[in-house]
């Protein structure tokens, strides 16, 4: 692994215990909700904060162990992108991929000549030049990214690097970024609270919550199954634990839920919004055009719908009941149904779509 990190720091209330560990040419997202502690492992991982315990070894050099030993941040084979640029506004964007080559004791003309090369690669070709304060949030983005790169690093740092940016240019800059990640040989640490981010960039996912890895894994599979209500949320997905019994799981909260598969013992279910369909009438009945009966769906609930939020194309409603559900309907069946927070619907939910794994 080219890094191998345990942290452990106290930040306030907060306890910070953490073990990643990243190969070369893979990206680990640390994906998290605010005050989760992810900033804090960056910041150790760069030698911005100094752990109160654990070891953090890059490329097979220790950087920091215990009190033995402590490689200051510019000696360390880093490169950082920081969620508002942090670019030096009195020099120029030349200057400011330059710098840490210069610091290094690299002669002004190669440094200048490197940090030109790097940003022709990231598309700002003609522009260093200009002050950072001529530049567009992506293009800052984008001189960031050339000044962590050009030093040639073994560990490669984002944080929050997409945030600052508005839903267009994101669009456009997490496409340029996720083409150079795939060329950058080092290790990759991006931290976000975006799970779009997350997908989009990540070879792996570590979710931290209160200061404690609680998921890790593929991006797909860690959306696929989540294990805590927070990744959940984050993939849009309601998550309930439970006890299965074959192909029926009782749900601590109270209520069942019928799966398409064998389960046994402690379980999630997992359902997707999208899987939820509602009705202003327990559905039922037969098919009018043959007559042939329709028999009732194995998952239907009363519920209530509480809050109705437009998502796109569809409206997002949150629902409570004996199993409490998150739907999504289109805006069309949202206004036929006559819905609005309070009224009273019919929620059902086919086997085949409730999603069951161990606990």
């Amino acid at each position: 692994m080219s890094l191998a990190a345990h942290v452990v720091v106290q930040r306030g209330g907060l306890l910070v215990d953490v073990r990643l560990a990243v190969a070369d040419g893979e990206v680990l997202a640390v994906l998290g909700p605010n005050g989760a502690g992810k900033s804090s492992v960056l910041r150790v991982l760069a030698g911005l904060l100094v752990p109160d315990d654990g070891r953090v070894v890059v490329d097979g050099d220790t950087v920091w162990d215990d009190e033995r030993v402590h490689v200051p941040a510019h000696r360390r084979a880093l490169g950082m992108v920081f969620q508002d640029h942090l670019l030096f506004p009195h020099l120029s964007v030349t200057e400011n991929v330059a710098f840490g080559l210069r610091t290094r004791g690299v002669a002004r003309g190669p440094a200048r000549a490197a940090a030109d090369g790097w940003l022709t690669r990231v598309g700002l070709d003609g522009m260093g030049g200009r002050r950072p304060g001529e530049l567009s949030g992506g293009q800052a983005q984008r001189a960031a990214l050339a000044r962590a790169l050009v030093g040639e690093p073994r560990l490669l740092l984002l944080d929050e690097p997409l945030s600052a940016l508005d839903a267009r240019t994101r669009l456009t800059v997490r496409a340029e970024l996720r083409r150079h990640l795939a060329e950058f040989a080092g290790a990759t640490v991006l931290v976000t609270h975006d799970p779009v981010d997350a997908l989009a960039l990540a070879d792996r996912v570590v979710v931290v919550e209160d200061g404690r890895v609680v998921q890790e894994g593929r991006p797909a599979d860690v959306a696929r199954r989540p294990r805590t209500d927070y990744v959940a949320r984050l993939v849009g997905m309601t998550l309930l634990a439970g006890t299965g019994r074959g192909d029926v799981v009782d749900l601590d909260g109270g209520g069942t839920v019928a799966v398409g598969e064998e389960a046994t013992g402690p379980v999630f279910v997992a359902v997707r919004p999208e899987s939820v369909a509602l009705y202003l009438s327990r559905p039922g009945g037969a098919d009018p055009a043959s007559g042939r009966s329709w028999g009732s769906p194995r998952n239907v609930w009363p519920t209530r719908l509480v809050t109705a939020t437009p998502h796109g194309s569809t409206v997002r409603c949150d629902l409570d009941g004996e199993v409490p559900l998150t739907a999504d309907v289109t805006v069309t069946a949202f206004a036929e149904l006559g819905l609005a927070p309070g009224a009273t619907v019919w929620a059902s939910v086919k086997a085949s779509e409730v999603a069951v794994y161990p606990r």
